[in-house]
């Protein structure tokens, strides 16, 4: 006999890494586009953001750790995306900046997140209306297990 606890059904882990899956899959063709994948699409967004970063605040940004990130940022660098310099002032330190390609992509990928939201049932979107909520429940998930 299992424990209740223990079944799949029961488990909101599950259902987290299934939808993180199954997002990531539906950004692929989008993201095949541009020639990326879903984690170098990440950086770029943070980059966007605010470009000429450290990769210890990249990583921090997006929860990794630089040995995850680092090999992640010379794929791109391959790909004329970014480049890396040694910080003048602090030699220990590693700025990403965008080249111009990788400035140019943001144009290109305007549309994705509309395009995503394009598969969700009405149910679902009202979920995504009511944005403030889920993203106040999931950030408060995110700060909890980052402790």
């Amino acid at each position: 006999m299992i424990y209740d606890h223990l079944k799949l059904d029961n488990q909101y882990c599950f259902r987290f890494y299934t939808v993180s899956r199954l997002i990531t899959k539906h950004y692929q063709p989008l993201l095949a586009k541009l020639g990326i994948t879903y984690p170098q699409y990440l950086v770029l967004m943070v980059l966007w953001e605010q470009d000429d970063q450290p990769v210890n605040d990249i990583a921090k940004r997006l929860f990794l750790e630089t040995n995850t990130i680092t090999p992640l940022l010379q794929r791109m660098e391959a790909q004329k995306i970014l480049v890396r310099r040694q910080d003048k002032t602090d030699r220990r330190k590693v700025i990403v900046s965008l080249t111009a390609h990788g400035q140019e992509m943001m144009e290109q990928a305007k549309d994705i997140p509309l395009a995503m939201s394009e598969g969700f049932n009405e149910k679902t979107l009202a979920y995504f209306n009511q944005e403030s909520n889920l993203r106040q429940v999931l950030d408060d998930l995110i700060a909890d297990l980052d402790r």
